[in-house]
């Protein structure tokens, strides 16, 4: 999958340059290691998804590697190749733990596909073991919020709480952020889950129209009422009403929804009798409504009312680990609905998508990628189909050019400006450092005096490759 490292250990050099090639034509990431002690070192180092191994080698083999492997990196699945094929020798590694077996000599085609299944296996394993997916096995509804981040397994623990109650639930976060996939998540947990689940954007209407759609109206209350009309509140009885950006409510339909959470009734626009009503309400907001409250632009009663059980759905930029689960995700989706066969980014693209602010969060990476796999003329999505190059280089707005309206903004944003001083400073820095020791990473690492892993690690940040390493 995209962005996986791969960690190739072999001490045959032309073995381990083809392996290289292979993989990163891909757009994997690759490790060489010339033993099975420089093996151990990097699995100490860094992390990887997949470990592609020689079983015959001097001093530490391959057999030794998968020992180490399944003590300090276990669920990474290993792939063996060696020349000295038998079936003895594949029967001794599968049942050590190996994920799969190759014989020398091997093709490109062979490689590629062997990696993709491991990579698979490994993926579906850790799903079954995340704490979102045992929340979904329990109680469901949760598969569509993709991430496997902190940030999101938190989320995930609070929609499971909430879930199987009737309290008022209400989603924040930034647009784009998925807040209506948590209001269904936490429908599709509930009880109420057979019932219906009604959703209205609170900013699609006009606050009369509104009005009628909430609560309904009767015949001839208003010009154009030519027929009585049953309110949304009363649709989704006995299920949920999720109000999207309800903090763009008119005051006076504030007071209205106030009066239907404390006494469970509605009434009709034009209407004088009362209608009983039975649902679980779930509002969503993209604005801090205690500031809204403390400027007078919504009603601190209601607000109250409304943030029974609050859940706060982070940025992309707060769970940017879940960047390369997110890309596969839409990628798998667009690429069949298009007809095209997109294997994943180039690494320089994936490092553009890393830098990123993406402002409009999960919907606007969406939105790339689907335009990617429209534009792509490659199995692999090059820079130039995200059509997000302009900030690489230099061209995107910067976030100086607003005033940050709370400490939190601020925060985030001073953050940013300095990412944005230091960042071309630290590229050329890595540069310059690699050029000087013909673009070798271990020299350019002890000249500079700084740890290989360090480096490697600021030379992804900025997507530089390097033809020896």
């Amino acid at each position: 999958m995209i962005g996986d490292r791969i960690l190739v250990v072999d001490d045959e050099k032309a073995i381990r340059e083809g392996l290289r090639r292979i993989l990163t034509g891909e757009g994997y990431e690759v490790e060489l290691s010339d033993s099975g002690y420089s093996a151990l070192e990097k699995l100490q180092a860094m992390d990887f998804q997949a470990v592609i191994t020689d079983l015959k080698m001097p001093g530490m083999d391959g057999m030794e590697v998968l020992k180490s492997i399944s003590i300090l990196q276990p669920n990474v699945p290993v792939i063996f190749i060696t020349g000295y094929s038998t079936l003895d020798n594949a029967v001794e590694v599968m049942k050590m733990g190996a994920f799969d077996y190759i014989p020398k000599p091997f093709t490109a085609d062979l490689i590629l596909e062997k990696v993709e299944k491991a990579l698979e296996h490994r993926a579906i394993f850790l799903e079954e073991h995340s704490p979102a997916h045992q929340l979904t096995e329990r109680m469901g509804g949760c598969e569509k919020i993709v991430g496997k981040s902190e940030a999101m397994e938190r989320v995930c623990r609070r929609i499971q709480q909430v879930a199987p109650t009737d309290s008022t639930v209400l989603i924040t976060g930034e647009s784009g952020t998925g807040k209506d996939l948590v209001a269904q998540a936490v429908h599709q947990m509930s009880h109420r889950r057979t019932r219906p689940f009604i959703a209205i954007d609170c900013t699609s209407l006009v606050e009369t129209l509104l009005e009628s759609e909430l609560f309904g109206h009767v015949k001839g209350s208003f010009t154009g009422a030519t027929q009585t009309k049953m309110g949304l509140f009363k649709v989704a009885d006995g299920g949920t009403l999720f109000l999207d950006e309800v903090s763009n409510i008119s005051p006076s339909i504030q007071a209205k929804l106030l009066r239907v959470l404390q006494e469970r009734v509605i009434t009709p626009v034009g209407g004088t009798a009362p209608m009983e009503i039975d649902i679980r309400l779930i509002a969503a907001t993209n604005r801090d409504l205690k500031d809204m409250v403390a400027r007078g632009e919504f009603r601190e009663d209601l607000f109250y009312r409304l943030n029974i059980v609050p859940i706060h759905l982070p940025t992309l930029r707060e769970r940017i680990e879940d960047l390369p689960i997110l890309i596969n995700h839409f990628l798998r989706i667009h690429s069949e609905e298009i007809g095209k066969e997109i294997r994943g980014l180039s690494p320089a693209s994936m490092a553009i998508l890393k830098q990123y602010p993406f402002p409009g969060n999960i919907r606007e990476l969406e939105n790339i990628i689907e335009r990617a796999v429209v534009l792509a003329k490659e199995e692999v999505i090059q820079p130039g189909d995200l059509e997000v190059t302009e900030f690489m280089a230099g061209e995107f707005p910067s976030c100086a050019d607003r005033v940050p309206e709370s400490a939190e903004e601020l925060k985030v944003m001073k953050k940013k400006l300095r990412e944005e001083a230091v960042l071309p400073l630290e590229k050329a820095f890595l540069i310059k450092a690699l050029e000087r020791n013909d673009w070798n990473v271990t020299r350019a690492a002890d000249e500079v005096g700084m740890l290989r892993p360090n480096f490697q690690a600021l030379l992804k940040r900025h997507g530089i490759s390097c033809s020896r390493s």
